[in-house]
């Protein structure tokens, strides 16, 4: 009997790691494969990418991975997870040069993976037919999917906004949405990330105006900082820079990168000489520059951020700059983004963000945009995805207002399995398990919980670093115990604390009659010295005990 499965793996609860799973039989369709970048309480985490356990059992299953768009929450994850899956990709013509480019030093994926697709020649990947469509969004070549299955048409928006200026390429493909609407829609899925924004996204065509006003008035060189995938914008700078007779440098190697191949792509157009090599911006005029770069979020290791601290090997801020930070913050960003702004007002720079200047605008849809779409594409059934849980609240009471009945909309969590019978009867059925798989360095899937919480005790709380020696034949302590401690006190009461624990090892060895079992012993002796440095001073520096015997 045919029956449909809806699975989120990312991209429901929180912003990012977007991938979906649509299930037909015995067949499997991927959406998007995305990273989240790390909150502050990630220690050393570098991305974190889905759980795709579940996929990998059924990789032979998998008939392809669509992409939707270039941003690094919908294609960031592929490094990690194709290898593994091997499975075909396919997307608009610069969502899959980007795709080439984050996968360029990825071995084991081969080259014929990657397909390029236009938007509306459909195509199919076992029982399902798929067909492109054209939407905007803050990067060029975006696409919503239209994926005719056999017990109806899925439509998946993913990230829009309706635009009827673009920087680039055509306007969201109303036309498509509307006739898929009136041949039948089974299930949207859509963008949720401002559904609790009224009103419309305001287009891109006023932050050119904005950002061309602005670098004319400026008296001094401009610093622009944005998102490295955002194509439109860096054209936008580049005409900016045509219009006021002056030169473009590129800093930051993921900017350089997609310069280069947004350039040879035809995404970005600008006339000869327009963008300078790293050697010409060193001697070009500061009033005659522009320079565009990464950080616009507050990274610590991006460029933007290692010039607001003096640490950027090419580029110094001097007074007088004009730097704009043409990116809203994303949730969790925000004390980043304002150490980053008040360093560069520390060196002179003056500083133009969004709230002070219309430097950026979204690029996804706001509540009457939504409201539009779910009139045009008229499903039988919604699932709200991209955006926390209260966005996914929102565009759910969104439907409801146009006429949705609140038992076709589900607010689904990532793991949730929502089942389609052939019957057209839509319920949850399942929650598979999933947990976060954090990137650190080359390390992939192995950093538990637990090894970020040990992180964030030795950030907060310290260690405290015990070594002892034991004669091998008798087991009694040979000199006295080496203790260190670092970043957890620094007073003279460390030294009575640290008197005190060597007296409590003496007193652990001279308790346990058999001390064959070192890993026992060196467990026992770190309890007993953190309970007694917590009843000392509240605090529960990370202990860690060795042991050798001489």
């Amino acid at each position: 009997m045919e029956n449909l499965k809806i699975i989120p793996f990312g991209g429901l609860g929180k912003i990012g790691k977007n991938m979906l799973a649509i299930e037909s039989n015995n067949s499997i369709l991927i959406i998007d494969c995305g990273v989240m970048f790390p909150d502050e309480t990630m220690h050393g985490v570098d991305v974190v990418i889905p759980d795709y356990e579940y996929l990998q059992k059924r990789k032979d299953s998998i008939e392809g991975i669509i992409i939707t768009h270039g941003h690094e929450d919908h294609i960031g994850a592929l490094p990690y997870i194709l290898p593994e899956l091997q499975a075909p990709i396919y997307g608009t013509a610069l969502s899959m040069g980007l795709a080439s480019v984050k996968l360029k030093n990825t071995k084991s994926v081969k080259k014929d993976l990657i397909n390029t697709v236009e938007p509306g020649d459909p195509f199919d990947l076992g029982p399902f037919n798929i067909t492109l469509f054209n939407v905007n969004h803050s990067i060029p070549d975006a696409a919503g999917v239209i994926i005719k299955t056999p017990l109806g048409t899925i439509v998946h928006t993913g990230d829009f906004k309706l635009d009827h200026t673009p920087v680039h390429g055509k306007p969201t493909d109303f036309h498509r949405i509307s006739e898929v609407g009136n041949s039948g829609v089974l299930l949207l899925l859509s963008d949720s990330t401002y559904a609790d924004t009224p009103g419309y996204t305001p287009s891109e065509e006023i932050v050119g105006r904005s950002l061309d006003r602005l670098i004319g008035e400026a008296p001094s060189r401009v610093i622009v900082a944005s998102f490295a995938s955002l194509i439109s914008r860096i054209q936008q700078i580049g005409n900016a820079a045509v219009n006021h007779d002056r030169k473009m440098g590129i800093v930051g190697r993921s900017m350089v990168d997609n310069v280069k191949l947004a350039t040879e792509m035809g995404f970005i157009n600008l006339p000869p000489g327009t963008v300078l090599s790293d050697n010409q911006l060193k001697s070009h005029p500061p009033e005659s520059t522009i320079i565009m770069t990464t950080g616009a979020q507050g990274e610590p290791t991006s460029a933007l951020a290692r010039m607001s601290i003096n640490q950027h090997p090419n580029v110094t801020i001097q007074p007088g700059d004009t730097i704009i930070l043409s990116a809203n913050p994303i949730p969790g960003n925000e004390t980043a983004v304002a150490r980053t702004i008040d360093n560069l007002f520390k060196l002179g720079a003056n500083v133009l963000y969004s709230r002070i200047e219309q430097v950026h605008v979204r690029g996804h849809a706001s509540q009457e945009e939504l409201k539009l779409f779910l009139r045009l594409a008229k499903p039988k059934f919604f699932i709200p995805i991209h955006g926390d849980h209260r966005h996914l609240v929102h565009h759910s009471r969104l439907a409801q207002s146009v006429g949705m009945s609140e038992k076709d909309t589900f607010v689904m969590e990532n793991g949730d399995v929502l089942n389609i019978n052939a019957k057209l009867k839509a319920e949850l059925i399942d929650k598979i398990p999933l947990r976060d798989n954090y990137i650190d360095g080359k390390q992939s899937g192995k950093i538990s919980n637990k090894i970020l919480k040990d992180r964030a005790n030795l950030s907060k709380q310290g260690v405290f670093s015990i070594s002892i020696a034991l004669d091998i034949e008798t087991g009694d302590l040979i000199g006295n115990p080496e203790i260190t401690t670092k970043g957890f006190i620094d007073t003279a009461e460390s030294v009575s604390l640290v008197e005190t624990a060597c007296e409590i090892v003496e007193d652990v060895l001279d308790s346990m009659g058999d001390k064959s079992d070192l890993k026992q012993l060196e467990r026992k002796i770190s309890e007993h010295v953190s309970n007694f440095l917590y009843k000392q001073i509240r605090m529960r520096p990370v202990v860690i005990t060795t042991s050798v015997e001489v």
